[in-house]
């Protein structure tokens, strides 16, 4: 089950068609995640269809703003999406799975680098990013006796298609493994993170991001 851009919505029909061709348990929803009741009704989406145990925050609000601009709008727009629902999410998503019949569970939010270094113009953005990376941590210790594990990744610059080709040519130099990260180099952390053999993991922030130079 997966969330898209209203922008998106016939490459994510395409997707969802191809994994089901594959006899993969597929739907999916059109929502913004910037509304107050969206957690719940994400949820109530995919446990129409049996109890899923894997919950991946993935999604994003990020504008450029800096002191001279930010505002309480600007802010009030990146917690809805960045902190509100992931953590409204999470939390049903725990509660859910305390009252089936589910023995474990996995909880994976996406965050980014800014425990690492400075983000400038991206205030908000990265104040939203780390209350995720702090309430994982706390939220971790609350649900593991439930089975349940609780992770954030930071994929450093990731080209999921949005970069330019100068964007490309500037931060190529930064990465030590000599090339821009790529969706598929979080994906397969993330497809480890859920496995029986990531169940020993929980309560973390790890940084998957080539060796990128923030200096």
């Amino acid at each position: 089950m997966f969330t898209h851009y209203k922008a998106e919505s016939e490459w994510a029909q395409l997707f969802q068609t191809k994994l089901q061709a594959m006899n993969i348990l597929c739907d999916s929803l059109e929502i913004n995640l910037a509304e107050s009741g969206a957690a719940t009704k994400v949820l109530n989406k995919a446990f129409t269809s049996g109890v899923p145990n894997i919950l991946i925050n993935n999604a994003a609000h990020s504008t450029r703003d800096g002191y001279q601009i930010l505002s309480a709008k600007i802010i009030d727009e990146h917690y809805a999406v960045n902190v509100r629902t992931p953590m409204l999410l999470c939390a049903e998503f725990a509660k859910r799975l305390k009252d089936s019949s589910v023995e474990a569970g996995r909880i994976i939010n996406m965050t980014s680098g800014q425990d690492l270094g400075p983000m400038t113009e991206e205030l908000a953005y990265v104040a939203s990013k780390g209350a995720m990376s702090a309430f994982t941590r706390s939220f971790s210790a609350e649900v593991a006796h439930l089975g349940i594990t609780v992770n954030a990744i930071n994929p450093g610059p990731t080209d999921t298609g949005w970069m330019t080709d100068d964007i490309k040519e500037h931060l190529r130099p930064k990465f030590l493994m000599g090339r821009i990260g790529l969706p598929q180099d979080t994906a397969r952390l993330v497809s480890f993170l859920v496995s029986k053999e990531g169940g020993w993991i929980t309560g973390q922030v790890l940084h998957s991001e080539g060796g990128f130079l923030r200096s």
